[in-house]
């Protein structure tokens, strides 16, 4: 999935990543703030380990309003939007309404950004590298980095958010960026984007999305993404030309 500039960064196919050591992190930030949880909420040991598994499943989205939304992995189709409460059936039930839904998004919301000190710690950068540039005998490269603000973590990897890209491309030069669907049903959306730079080159790509290839949280507007990642990816194609 493509981050797109209107709601939440979603993970962009083709986008470059850091390596494993990332979902690591996310792993151990995720089973040490639970760890943390069980200590202040001891009658809850249970509903932290399943909002652990929720974590490390996926199942976990921020919403821009500071909601989450949380899918349920034993009720099928089941969603729940939380913020200082939880609508689920268990949360009436759970110690001080700490439901496993809630607590997913309370430990989300504490290991992200402990996640991303640790890259920073670790300097861990991700640079996107252009052609040559005319510098002393050819061998200067220019180099576009995407700054630690434009990077989103997503299921315990990073991903460039579409601002991000954009930054990046219009440090590289960047003139004209434009998508077109190519077509659009109920069942799937194709675009098509160009990107066009000063000095001349031109890059075009072409990118799709369905309900099922998308987040749940955005399916209703399945069609934009399929904009999204064709943009993305003809920003992505400068760092490879």
């Amino acid at each position: 999935m493509i981050a797109d500039s209107a709601s939440l960064a979603y993970s962009a196919e083709g986008s470059p990543t850091f390596d494993s050591l990332t979902q690591r992190l996310f792993r151990e930030a995720v089973v040490e703030v639970a760890e943390r949880a069980k200590s202040v909420l001891p009658e809850c040991h249970g509903r932290i380990e399943q909002a652990v598994q929720l974590l490390l499943s996926g199942e976990v989205q921020w919403l821009p309003d500071g909601t989450v939304q949380v899918r349920d992995l034993e009720q099928e189709d089941a969603v729940y939007s939380v913020q200082e409460t939880c609508p689920c059936p268990e949360s009436a039930q759970a110690p001080r309404g700490w439901c496993a839904h809630r607590l997913a998004g309370a430990i989300a919301k504490r290991t992200a950004p402990l996640v991303q000190a640790r890259l920073v710690a670790l300097s861990a950068p991700l640079q996107l590298q252009s052609p040559a540039s005319e510098g002393e005998d050819g061998k200067d490269l220019e180099r576009a980095t995407v700054p630690p603000q434009y990077i989103q973590l997503i299921n315990g990897k990073p991903f460039v958010r579409y601002a991000g890209l954009l930054a990046m491309a219009h440090e590289l030069g960047l003139q004209k960026l434009e998508a077109t669907f190519l077509s659009v049903t109920d069942d799937l959306a194709l675009a098509q984007a160009t990107a066009i730079f000063l000095d001349g080159r031109c890059f075009t790509e072409s990118g799709d999305a369905t309900p099922e290839n998308v987040h749940f949280g955005v399916r209703p507007h399945f069609p934009r993404l399929a904009l999204t990642r064709a943009k993305a990816r003809a920003l992505c194609a400068v760092q490879a030309a």
